[in-house]
């Protein structure tokens, strides 16, 4: 179903991923997809539920399950992306090799994977594990052959004229960020302003897969880019 958002350059789908997909006609410059990380478990304690659960859509799935879903949803992104084009997913590593792994079967040249240190995050509640404190980004171009652009200049400007490195650290989600309401794993304005900044042209048309809280639909607009979510 496509929602009317009184934009014409800020599209949005409710539905399946995979089958919105397939009704796009139209290629996209870049793509941002923040995918289910398959980290949520239903933890009964003291008969309470304890653990993070985000949804169905996040339970903890067989590897094969995951390899399956990640391969059909990337495969079609693939598709609706300019030969030029590129695109960032992000995730833990309950996702990531996952994803990497069928991005490179799928024909994506891997360019980098982004480290996001999240400076601001809480002590875990366990002295069994070191402290969670960053996600992962991978950034791929379509085709081996065909460059891409990146915008060198600009990223080294914006880090005080050195060039900018694969480790960002950036604080996670403000609390103004969530005076609408609390997505699970929303990202910050100011991730994807960066993103978006480094690959990309003002016009040029951005999608997002798995739109959730919109972060990259707000980041475009305001960057003077065309957005197409689905959520």
């Amino acid at each position: 179903m496509k929602i009317n958002t009184g934009y014409e350059d800020f599209t949005l789908y409710q539905g399946d991923t995979n089958v919105v997909l397939d009704e796009i006609d139209s290629k996209v410059d870049m793509i941002f997809a923040d995918p289910p990380y398959f980290l949520s478990k239903k933890t009964i304690a003291h008969g309470l539920r304890k653990d993070a659960y985000k949804g169905e859509w996040d339970l903890a799935r067989s590897m094969d399950e995951i390899n399956d879903f990640n391969r059909q949803w990337l495969g079609k992104c693939r598709d609706k992306l300019k030969d030029n084009g590129t695109i960032w997913v992000s995730g833990t590593y309950h996702n990531i090799f996952s994803v990497a792994t069928c991005m490179q079967e799928l024909g994506f040249k891997i360019l980098n994977v982004i480290v996001w240190h999240k400076n601001d995050v809480a002590r875990l509640i366990t002295d069994l594990r070191f402290n969670y404190e960053a996600e992962y980004i991978v950034w791929a171009r379509k085709k081996e052959s065909v460059p891409h652009f990146f915008n060198y200049k600009l990223m080294r400007l914006l880090n005080g004229g050195r060039s900018m490195p694969d480790v960002w650290s950036l604080p996670s989600v403000g609390l103004w960020e969530k005076t609408c309401g609390k997505h699970p794993t929303q990202k910050p304005l100011r991730l994807l302003n960066r993103i978006i900044l480094a690959c990309t042209h003002e016009g040029d048309t951005i999608l997002d897969p798995f739109a959730g809280s919109c972060t990259t639909g707000i980041a475009a607009n305001l960057l003077g880019r065309n957005f197409i979510g689905i959520d």
